[in-house]
């Protein structure tokens, strides 16, 4: 499974995004499932809305609907890990779905993600001593 981040899907759903053209390539390319969460999601949709509307935020959700990728669930015993998480890069500052991604990654034992976000996820570790490797610009 690959993680994917937020710029991933926005970047997926606008023609106009300047990573649009990669999103849509390495998509055809992957062969293995992709995972986000729930934290994500939200992100995806609060942006769909706001910069393309509701048609844009209902196709990503009827994607999901139509099983296009998968979400892990976080439960309460995760808080403590994504709050310690937040500490300590919070001068990026992180936020709670870039959070999410790491305790995704732990959970998946790699750090395998499409993710426009170039600097933050340079800059995270899973489990404190990990890279994460940007598919998306492999």
């Amino acid at each position: 499974m690959i993680i994917a981040d937020t710029g991933f899907w926005v970047a997926l759903a606008n023609e106009n995004d300047k990573f649009y053209t990669i999103a849509v390539q390495k998509l055809s390319t992957i062969t293995e499932s992709l995972i986000t969460t729930w934290p994500v999601m939200t992100e995806v949709c609060h942006l769909l809305l706001k910069r393309q509307g509701v048609s844009a935020e209902l196709s990503f959700m009827r994607s999901y609907q139509q099983g296009a990728f998968l979400i892990f669930d976080l439960n309460h015993q995760h808080v403590v890990i994504i709050t310690q998480l937040m500490e300590k890069y919070a001068d990026l500052p992180m936020d709670l779905a870039d959070a999410s991604l790491i305790v995704l990654a732990e959970y998946l034992g790699h750090g395998r993600i499409l993710s426009t976000d170039q600097r933050d996820f340079h800059t995270y570790r899973w489990k404190h001593i990990h890279l994460f490797h940007n598919v998306l610009f492999a």
